[in-house]
């Protein structure tokens, strides 16, 4: 379980350090893992405010005899930020831009800042950090100097390496120094003996290093002693400092070189091959022509992706048919000469046989792709390759271990065909994509490294595979470093002469040998099993759960294999874009993050945090701030579903322990609803009375800063009766009317029928059997964790929708998190073809609207409203890709001017912005981008929002009135189609 801190020490870290102290065994078990197959317990966290927070955790660690490892965003692919001592994270607090010389293309930052954050603050200057990882939304500057991180276009920019100029950084024993070139004057130069001794040795081995080190752009690994020799004259000493992974010394500020943003005309060639050795050949080829980039792309990557919803436009966009293989080759020039390079591709594609067109077979070509939108869909597909192949739902995952090994670009072609052989010697198959223009593939073989049987076949492949790397004269670590993986292997690599210089750099700069051991110098084997994530004896015992997680292996009915689907890429930790994690984006801690979460819940099922601790406190405050956005569930490459996990957690602990008044009073809101409507003066009273809203909070825990929803009576007077008793004999649409629309935004289900009625629809409202009770999808159980509350009203639902949808008609809903229930959580309440066929049947009304569209049956007369809307996307209409047809609905009315709101969550998130605990977090979200968005807008602005809650929090945050989409139509019908259409606003009711 890790080294443990003496009290006394514990006191002193939480006197001294003025950022975060976490010696808890929850939080030290989220930082037991990075992105790769080992889990190390740390003895402790800090997360460290100040550079003065960094020296006084070294000094402590020192003091106390334990290790300190650094740590960004913790993406590491081979275990180089786990350790049993100390760790100290920057991405929190140390994440500042310091200072920016546009004219000489300058920065200097801190080494917490993502790269990601650190180019939105660059772009308006027309610069950028041009080291483009594809895990840029959440590498930290500092992690990419210990790793020598190269990204996509390092073809054209180099590695960051190249692109370091200078490092302040703090040495083992405390003393702080300013690595740079020697030839320039600078105030706190690093110790001159330690100065002296570095470049004596590179003169002394300097031969040794020309005759050893491969001679590819992507070697990344062992220490750069290539920059200590002449060749290198001025010495650079910041460029020992990179790719140290962090051993030799800890980055306080990092200078860095800065380069032109690429051209916006740029052009991307698709290139389609009939076979992966065909790609393969072919990639010397097109290097020749000088791209920025050549990524690859396999068959396999292209099948997995294919079947997550939020990559399968982007495939539909450009992929012909069902190639072998991609080869993406970008050119960034101007114009013309892209033009040009674009013309010489498909020649040279042509010359190799391939061409779409020129053949009968039509078995490859070239998708020329100019539109700068799809291109950096494409991108980002690449980029998630990693998450994609993790996507995989069977227990063995494609395992990082020869991942990236780097051989010249005329032996890929033999190399991939060779080590396609040792994985199938070995009963087992590769996944491939990435960086085909350095010879450089991720590749991955299938394994279960919970079985002694495939680590033993990991380890005879990595032997074989490594030995095959050196006869090419290529390099085993060509990106993603040496760490626990590859650092063992460095005397075959190397030779001895070499890692005996090796050791010389790690004693000259560390030698009580406590920044990160194990790393790049006296390494553990790398088959070490009591190092893995799944050490010998991990299990998990089964549990009845209330979901249904039979898609996924594994024990407690398959929710340890959904757990483990979260490989640590670290996806979720973006700041900007999409949706998730909104909390996270708040707190920047790493418990609020889905990656904190799901090691939280694989460690708790796994009993490695003690017994009962998926019961415990500790797991009910972990998965606090997720608000059940269901963005992982789309945005998360391996699908990791959190919102389903938490219901799931909160139903293991509502069986064992109950569950509280709060729970159970909002829980219980569709059953009270109806009473709670005819006291509703009675009930307004607890928002006018400061005395009622302060005991709600102490009985409750409503916070009394948050006005609650007003119970509404007039939904009955004035709709359902009509409606409900409507025999159709046209086309027909049942209308779910909602809790939340029922008996709060009755103006919604109104606007909404009168849309569907003057498009020809007749409308019968679902399920309101006379003296019955109204349908409800159980969102509100879901949410407390009473998923056999909830499994009752699906099986109820399901029964009373299966006759109308048997008859041809839709299931139309208003509310997103209510109809995307019955696509999604129904299925796995009850799963069978009954929910299945309700899921498939069930539309959002703008998703109705737009398929009949399409379909060119619907009649809508619109008239301009003569106002721009402002629209906000519910999360799980952006979880589900529903946000295209809410768009689109709007667009039906003539010359709306419409402008869409990048935001993530908006915070209320159901009954968590109501609770005291959590209002200030949900308040947070909503001003990270939308409240800011709303208070902007024209004054005549028409705000969407087609969410109760998002409504409400707009209402809140900017005292100005959201209405929903069917508000919005209602209000455009043409007067002679729909004389009783109401003003362009939201009712109110008394």
């Amino acid at each position: 379980m890790g080294e443990m801190i003496r009290p006394g020490l514990a006191r002193r870290l939480s006197r001294e350090i003025v950022g975060d102290v976490h010696l808890d065994r929850f939080t030290r078990g989220r930082y037991a893992t990075d992105a790769s197959i080992y889990q190390i317990m740390p003895a402790g966290v800090v997360v460290a405010k100040t550079t003065g927070d960094v020296a006084a955790a070294l000094d402590a660690a020192r003091e106390e005899g334990l290790a300190l490892t650094m740590r960004g965003g913790g993406t590491s692919q081979c275990g180089q930020t786990v350790t049993s001592g100390l760790i100290v994270d920057t991405s929190k607090y140390l994440n500042r831009l310091l200072e920016l010389d546009v004219a000489g293309r300058r920065a200097l930052v801190e080494p917490g800042i993502v790269l990601d954050d650190l180019n939105r603050l660059l772009k308006p200057h027309g610069l950028w950090f041009p080291v483009d990882v594809s895990t840029a939304s959440r590498a930290t500057i500092g992690g990419m100097v210990g790793n020598n991180s190269c990204g996509a276009r390092s073809l054209r920019y180099g590695t960051t390496r190249d692109n370091v100029i200078a490092i302040d950084a703090i040495l083992a024993d405390g003393t702080v120094g300013h690595f740079g070139r020697l030839d320039q004057n600078a105030s706190g130069e690093p110790p001159r003996d330690l100065v002296a001794a570095m470049l004596a040795l590179g003169r002394r081995e300097a031969d040794e290093i020309a005759r050893r080190f491969p001679a590819v752009q992507r070697r990344v690994g062992g220490y750069n002693l290539d920059a200590l020799t002449p060749a290198f004259e001025p010495v650079n000493l910041a460029h020992l400092l990179v790719g140290s992974e962090g051993t030799l010394g800890i980055s306080t500020a990092i200078e860095i070189a800065l380069s032109p943003l690429p051209k916006p005309t740029r052009l991307l060639g698709a290139c389609h091959f009939p076979t992966f050795c065909a790609a393969m050949e072919a990639a010397q080829h097109l290097v020749a022509l000088k791209p920025t980039s050549v990524e690859l792309v396999d068959a396999t990557m292209i099948g997995l992706a294919r079947r997550i919803d939020m990559f399968v436009p982007t495939l539909e966009a450009f992929v012909e048919g069902d190639p072998a293989a991609l080869l993406l080759v970008e050119f960034a020039d101007e114009p013309d000469e892209n033009a040009a390079s674009m013309a010489a591709l498909e020649d040279v594609m042509g010359g190799l046989g391939y061409g779409f067109g020129r053949g009968a077979a039509h078995e490859g070509g070239v998708v020329a792709v100019s539109d700068l939108k799809l291109q950096t869909a494409i991108a980002e597909l690449r980029a998630a390759g990693l998450n994609i192949m993790m996507s995989m739902k069977e227990e063995g995952k494609p395992v990082s271990f020869v991942e990236d090994c780097a051989v010249p670009l005329e032996h890929l072609a033999d190399y991939t065909d060779r080590l396609t052989a040792i994985f199938a010697k070995h009963g087992t198959r590769g996944t491939w994509y990435a960086h085909a223009s350095e010879g450089c593939l991720h590749v991955r073989p299938l394994l279960n490294i919970k079985l002694d049987k495939d680590v033993k076949a990991m380890r005879a492949i990595a032997e074989e595979a490594f030995a095959m790397v050196r006869e090419y004269k290529g390099s085993h670590s060509g990106e993603h470093g040496d760490g626990i993986v590859r650092s063992e292997f460095h005397a075959q690599m190397f030779g001895g002469r070499i890692v005996a210089a090796f050791e010389e750099v790690k004693a000259a700069f560390d030698p009580g040998n406590r920044l990160n051991p194990g790393k790049i110098v006296a390494a553990p084997k790398m088959d070490d099993r009591s190092l893995m994530r799944y050490p010998p004896g991990y299990a998990v015992e089964d549990l009845p759960t209330g979901f249904d997680w039979s898609a996924w292996p594994g024990s407690a009915g398959g929710l340890q294999g959904a757990v483990e689907m979260c490989n640590n890429n670290g996806a979720c930790r973006k700041s900007a874009g999409a949706v998730m994690c909104p909390s996270y984006r708040v707190t920047r801690n790493e418990r609020d993050v889905t990656r904190g979460r799901a090691n939280t819940l694989r460690l708790a099922l796994s009993g490695q945090l003690g017994k009962d601790a998926l019961l415990s406190d500790e797991m009910a405050e972990t998965l606090q701030l997720c608000v059940s956005c269901k963005a992982c569930r789309r945005e998360c490459p391996t699908g990791v579903d959190m919102a389903k996990m938490k219901s799931e957690v909160l139903y293991q602990r509502g069986r064992a322990k109950g569950y509280s008044l709060k729970d159970r009073l909002i829980a219980g809101l569709p059953r009270y609803a109806p009473f709670a409507a005819r006291f509703s003066g009675l009930v307004g009273l607890r928002d006018r009375i400061p005395a009622l809203a302060a005991l709600s909070e102490r009985l409750f825990g409503l916070s009394k800063r948050r006005s609650l929803p007003r119970f509404r009576r007039d939904w009955f007077r004035d709709v359902e009766g009509r409606v409900a008793g409507r025999r159709p004999e046209t086309k027909g649409v049942v209308l779910f009317a909602d809790t939340f629309g029922r008996w709060f935004d009755p103006e919604t289900l109104r606007a909404a029928v009168r849309v569907l009625e003057a498009a020809g629809y007749a409308v019968k409202i679902a399920g309101v059997p006379e003296g019955g009770r109204a349908l409800c999808c159980g969102r509100t159980y879901l949410a407390a964790g009473m998923l056999d509350r909830a499994k009752a009203e699906a099986e109820r639902t399901i029964a009373a929708l299966l006759p109308e949808i048997e008859r041809g008609w839709s299931i139309v809903g208003l509310e997103p998190s209510c109809i995307f229930t019955l696509r999604d959580e129904f299925l796995a309440l009850v799963p069978g073809a009954a929910a299945k066929q309700v899921a498939e049947h069930a539309l959002l009304f703008e998703e109705f609207l737009m398929r009949e569209d399409k379909a060119g049956r619907l009649a809508l007369k619109l008239r301009p409203i003569g106002r721009p809307a402002l629209l906000h996307g519910h999360c799980h209409q952006k979880a589900f890709g529903a946000m295209s047809a809410v768009e689109a609905a709007l667009r039906l009315i003539p010359d709306l001017e419409l402008s869409v709101v990048e935001s993530s969550c908006c915070g209320m998130a159901g009954a968590f912005g109501y609770d005291a605990a959590t209002i200030d977090v949900s308040m947070a979200m909503g001003e990270l981008s939308l409240l800011p968005a709303v208070r902007a807008a024209p004054a005549d602005a028409v705000i969407v929002a087609d969410g109760t809650s998002c409504r409400h929090q707009i209402d809140d945050g900017t005292k100005r009135q959201a209405i929903h989409v069917a508000q919005v139509l209602a209000a455009a019908l043409d007067p002679a189609a729909a004389p009783a259409t109401p003003p362009l606003r939201a009712e109110v009711s008394s």
